[in-house]
């Protein structure tokens, strides 16, 4: 477990963040710019000290103002890669990383040839620093990181100097990292979708506070975080295993809950655990079971909450087999329709609209 609970006053800035993350696990924070989220990074690598507050990771102190304990941070064993990859420039990728490798202080968990191969970064080895694009640079800094042996990994916005085309070069490897090392992670981003991706716990913060933090999938159905990402980004985010796969249309049969979500398989395998994202704005609600239509997904449920929404719309929640899903319908709809919660209700969702993300954490 990671259990921090830290103040720290900058000027007119004044952070109190209070969270805990099962490890192993990728925690997300995730807040808009200026929240607090680097300022609490470099309170957890112990490069900023703290005013107050008490930071534990895995039964071990690193930090307690009331008993005078604060390690130092050469020597809480903690891995941190930041926007600028920070790289010595002099020495080429293969030294860069053996940089890494002479740090190490604890025991050996993950060796040089299993980095290389994790980051695929052996075309890069004798290759200059000023040679590498920002997305490789990248992945030799969380490379060098992680021969340090460390007992956590901080990623602050490791992506957010990347165009597009590096981001998605990038992602993919950090995903291969959660689902193969045992490492906890801390990763900072302002981008939903990096979250989405990566992150099996959340913590919003917003001015320097800790709104609310949980697992992926409940936090998704949060009112704060509805207010940070906006509501064209709300939605669910549900996880589930690939049952079959229809050789004609290519749709995977998604075990949701008790039910089966259709979406597009991508070439993922039978067995392979996939994240769904199903935004709210694509769910169409209906109170009669529909018949003779072009959508996939027509899953049966049952109303649990209808909240106002922005402009003159409502958010309604539904429990479908034990998934909750949430649709975005106008007030005159759900006047219309007669909804409450306790009815009955069908949650109709376009399968194109859908794609699953391999997610395997600690497999």
């Amino acid at each position: 477990m990671l259990s921090v609970n830290v103040q720290k006053r900058r000027g007119v800035f004044s952070l109190d963040a209070q969270f805990e993350l099962p490890t192993p696990g990728v925690l997300a924070l995730f807040g808009r710019s200026g929240c607090g989220k680097s300022t609490l990074v470099e309170l957890l690598a112990g490069l900023l000290d703290a005013d107050s507050g008490r930071i534990s990771l895995d039964g071990t102190v690193l930090l307690d103002k009331t008993l005078g304990t604060d390690i130092p941070a050469e020597r809480r064993r903690i891995g941190c890669v930041f926007q600028d990859a920070r790289l010595f420039p002099h020495l080429r990728v293969g030294a860069n990383l053996r940089y890494g490798a002479h740090r190490s202080t604890g025991k050996p968990y993950v060796n040089f040839d299993a980095v290389i191969a994790l980051l695929g970064l052996a075309p890069l080895l004798s290759r200059r620093c000023h040679q590498l694009s920002g997305g490789e640079r990248q992945r030799v800094a969380i490379g060098r990181a992680l021969l340090s042996q460390p007992r956590l990994l901080l990623l602050d916005e490791p992506l957010a100097a990347l165009d597009s085309a590096r981001r998605d070069e990038v992602l993919p490897y950090l995903e291969v990292l959660r689902d193969q090392l045992t490492i906890p992670m801390v990763y900072v981003s302002h981008q939903f979708d990096e979250v989405l991706r990566l992150a099996t716990h959340l913590v919003l913060i917003d001015a320097g506070k800790t709104l609310a933090q949980g697992d992926i999938g409940a936090m998704s159905l949060r009112s704060e975080l509805r207010e940070i990402i906006g509501p064209e980004a709300v939605g669910s985010i549900l996880e589930g295993e690939i049952q079959s796969i229809d050789g004609l249309s290519g749709l995977a049969s998604v075990a949701i809950g008790s039910g089966i979500l259709k979406v597009q398989s991508d070439g993922h395998a039978v067995g392979a655990k996939l994240r769904v994202q199903i935004l709210a704005r694509d769910v169409i609600v209906a109170t009669r079971e529909p018949e003779y239509l072009s959508v996939r997904n027509m899953l049966h449920g049952k109303v649990t909450a209808i909240a106002r929404d922005t402009g003159e719309a409502d958010l309604v929640s539904m429990d479908v087999g034990g998934a909750v899903i949430m649709a975005r319908i106008t007030h005159a709809a759900t006047r219309d329709l007669g909804l409450a919660p306790g009815d009955a209700a069908w949650a109709l969702i376009k399968a194109v609209s859908m794609r699953g993300r391999l997610f395997n954490p600690g497999a």
